[in-house]
């Protein structure tokens, strides 16, 4: 699995995620935020620090999503 090269807050709790080898993909979030610490993601202004680290998505407070499930779980990007 490719890593997580950059993120991008968008509207509706998505990201436009661009993984290493140049893929571009969108991510819904909303499934998650009723799981555990994910739930802290509800504020927007939190959801909309979102930024790449050791190879994937992470926000402050020790927030992460791996990589392979945001590839597995996001649609490819059309522009």
């Amino acid at each position: 699995m490719d890593s997580i090269h950059q993120v991008k807050p968008l509207a509706n709790y998505e990201l436009e995620v661009t993984f290493a080898n140049g893929e571009c993909r969108v991510f819904d979030a909303k499934p998650y935020l009723e799981r555990g610490i994910f739930n802290r993601l509800k504020d927007v202004s939190l959801f909309n620090q979102a930024y790449v680290a050791f190879d994937t998505v992470c926000w402050p407070g020790d927030l992460d999503i791996a990589p392979d499930t945001v590839y597995m779980r996001s649609l490819p990007l059309r522009k």
